[in-house]
C-alpha cells in the first residue's frame, strides 16, 4: 500500500519524500523488539504522476535463556504511475513485490493496469478510485502459482485547516479472477501530524486479509504502527 502521500503542488517539482521509522523496545520480565521503517516519493510534472514506496518491519520476542523468536520480518515495494487523460480521469500501471516470512510468503508479485477517476481533486481533500486487470506471480508455502487479478484500489487523503495535520486512508482488493471468493485486501487508514517543517509524527493503522493463507497460518495481519516521520 503507498500510504501517506506528501502534500505535491500543482507544478511541476522534483521528487518530495517523506521517510518514517517506529521502534518498540521492552526489556525486563519480557523481551521484545519491533523496528518498522518505509519511504514514499512522488513527482508530478505535466499530466504525469509517478508514486514509488518501500517499507521493512522486523520483530523478536522472548529471552536469552529460551531463546528469541522472530514475531515480524517483512519486506515490500510498490510502483505506480498515473497519466492523466483529462483533469480527473487517468490511466494507471501498477507494480508491487512483498516478502513475508511469518507469513510464509516467499515472494508475491502483482502487475495491473487500469483506469482510474478523482472524485475529490482539491488542495486540503483527494479521493479516488482505480480498477483493472492484473497477474499475479507468488510462492506461498511452499507452493508456486500464477494467475490472474482484478485490482480495485482506493486513495483518501484530508489535510485539515492549518496545514499541520493530515488523515490518509487506502484500500485494494484483489480477487482470482476464476475464484473470487479467493482474494486478498490491503488497508490502511492513518493521521500524521507536523512537529516542525519538516519532521512529524505519524500513527498507521494497517490490515492485509487472504481468505486462502498458507497452511496453519491466520487471514490477517494487523499492525498498529505509531513513529516519526521526515520530509526531503
Amino acid at each position: 500500500m503507498l500510504g501517506a502521500e506528501p502534500v505535491v503542488d500543482p507544478n511541476p517539482t522534483g521528487w518530495k519524500s517523506t521517510a518514517g521509522a517506529n521502534l518498540a523496545l521492552n526489556k525486563g520480565n519480557s523481551d521484545t523488539l519491533l523496528a518498522g521503517a518505509d519511504i514514499l516519493s512522488i513527482k508530478k510534472w505535466d499530466k504525469n504522476e509517478f508514486f514509488i514506496r518501500a517499507d521493512a518491519a522486523y520483530g523478536n520476542q522472548g529471552t536469552d535463556d529460551d531463546g528469541k523468536k522472530t514475531t515480524a520480518q517483512n519486506y515490500g515495494i510498490q510502483a505506480h504511475y498515473n497519466r492523466l487523460i483529462t483533469d480527473r480521469f487517468f490511466w494507471w500501471l501498477d507494480g508491487a513485490a512483498r516478502q513475508d516470512r511469518i507469513a510464509d510468503i516467499d515472494y508475491r508479485v502483482t502487475l495491473a493496469a487500469g483506469l482510474g477517476y478523482y472524485v475529490i481533486k482539491t488542495e486540503p481533500t483527494q479521493l479516488s478510485f482505480e480498477a483493472g486487470p492484473g497477474v499475479v506471480f507468488e510462492r506461498l508455502g511452499n507452493e508456486e502459482a500464477t494467475y490472474a487479478t482484478i485490482r480495485f484500489a482506493e486513495h483518501f487523503r484530508h489535510k485539515f485547516e492549518g496545514g499541520r495535520a493530515s488523515i490518509f486512508q487506502n484500500a485494494e482488493f484483489l480477487p482470482r479472477i476464476d475464484d473470487w471468493e479467493r482474494h486478498t485486501i490491503n488497508a490502511d487508514i492513518g493521521i500524521e501530524s507536523a512537529v516542525t517543517e519538516k519532521m512529524g509524527l505519524r500513527v498507521t493503522l494497517a490490515d492485509t486479509y487472504r481468505s486462502d493463507p498458507a497452511p496453519g497460518f491466520k487471514n490477517n495481519d494487523l499492525k498498529l504502527l505509531a513513529g516519526v516521520t521526515y520530509k526531503f
